[in-house]
C-alpha cells in the first residue's frame, strides 16, 4: 500500500507530534473505573484499569461477554466518560472534558471501524467516507477530493459514486476503514471489524490493518476470536472488569515491532 499523501491545504493536519504523549505515548489510563447504575445497584464494568499504549503498536483487546473490554473501548472512544481514573490521549488528559471539546478531540485523534459497517446506505460510498470531514466544517471539494484518496488507499476508487447495498460485506468494511482514516487519526479503534464477514474476507481485512501498522498507525481492535487476534503485535484479556493477561502476541512475539 502506498504511503498516504498530504492532506489538501484546506483539511486541517495535525501537529507533527499530535499522535503521541510527550513518552510517545497514544493512550495512558491510570486506576481507569466505570459504575453503571442499574436496578439491582451499582456495577462496577471496570475496576481501577492500568494500561499504556505507545505509537505504532498493534494491541488486540479480548475477554469474554460482560468481562468489561466493550466499557474499555467505549471510554477509549471517548463515547463515555469514567468515574474515576484518568485517561491521557495523546497527552491530554480527556477523561473529564466537556462534551463538545471530547467530540472534537475525538473526530480530529480517532478513526472508528465497528462490526456493522455504520454506513449510511443513501449516501455514495464517496460521501460515507467524507463525512467526518464534515463534522470538522471542511469544504464539500477538498472532503470530496480527501475521501476519493482515501477509497483509492483501499481499492474501491471505482466505486466511489456507488451506494453501499451494491457492494460485498467485505468491500463495505474497507469503507469503513477508508472512513476512518480521512482525518489522519493517531488510532484507529476497531470494534469486532470481522464479525459479520467470511473467513477469507476476514483474512483481507487483516491484512489491510497490518499494513496500515506497518506504516506507523497504532491500532486497537476488539475481537473474541483468537485467530484474529494473533494478526496483533500484543494481547490484552480482560476478565471481570480487570486485566489478567499483556503480553506480545506468541506467533510474532520474535517479528518486527
Amino acid at each position: 500500500m502506498a504511503a498516504p499523501r498530504p492532506i489538501p491545504a484546506s483539511i486541517p493536519a495535525p501537529a507533527a507530534d499530535a499522535g503521541r504523549g510527550a513518552s510517545g505515548e497514544v493512550i495512558r489510563v491510570r486506576g481507569l473505573g466505570k459504575t453503571y447504575v442499574t436496578a439491582a445497584g451499582p456495577f462496577p464494568a471496570l475496576k481501577g484499569v492500568d494500561l499504556n499504549i505507545r505509537h505504532g503498536e498493534y494491541v488486540a483487546i479480548m475477554g469474554p461477554s460482560g468481562s468489561g473490554k466493550s466499557t474499555f473501548m467505549n471510554l477509549l472512544g471517548c463515547l463515555d466518560t469514567p468515574t474515576l481514573g484518568d485517561y491521557f490521549l495523546v497527552g491530554r488528559n480527556v477523561a473529564h472534558l466537556p462534551g463538545d471539546e471530547l467530540a472534537i478531540l475525538r473526530n480530529r485523534t480517532i478513526g472508528f471501524v465497528f462490526q456493522g459497517f455504520n454506513l449510511l446506505p443513501r449516501m455514495s460510498l464517496e460521501d460515507n467516507v467524507a463525512l467526518p470531514l464534515v463534522y470538522a466544517r471542511i469544504e464539500r471539494e477538498p472532503r470530496r477530493a480527501r475521501a476519493r484518496e482515501m477509497l483509492a488507499r483501499v481499492g474501491l476508487e471505482p466505486y466511489a459514486l456507488s451506494l453501499p447495498a451494491r457492494i460485498s460485506g467485505g468491500q463495505q468494511q474497507r469503507v469503513a476503514i477508508a472512513r476512518a482514516l480521512i482525518n489522519s487519526p493517531s488510532l484507529i479503534l476497531a470494534d469486532e471489524p470481522t464479525g459479520n464477514l467470511d473467513s477469507h474476507t476476514s483474512e483481507e481485512i487483516m491484512a489491510l490493518f497490518r499494513e496500515l501498522n506497518d506504516e506507523g498507525i497504532t491500532i486497537v481492535l476488539v475481537t473474541h476470536e483468537p485467530d484474529i487476534a494473533d494478526h496483533a503485535r500484543r494481547q490484552v484479556r480482560f476478565l471481570d472488569g480487570l486485566i489478567v493477561h499483556d503480553a506480545p502476541t506468541p506467533a510474532r512475539e520474535a517479528g518486527p515491532c
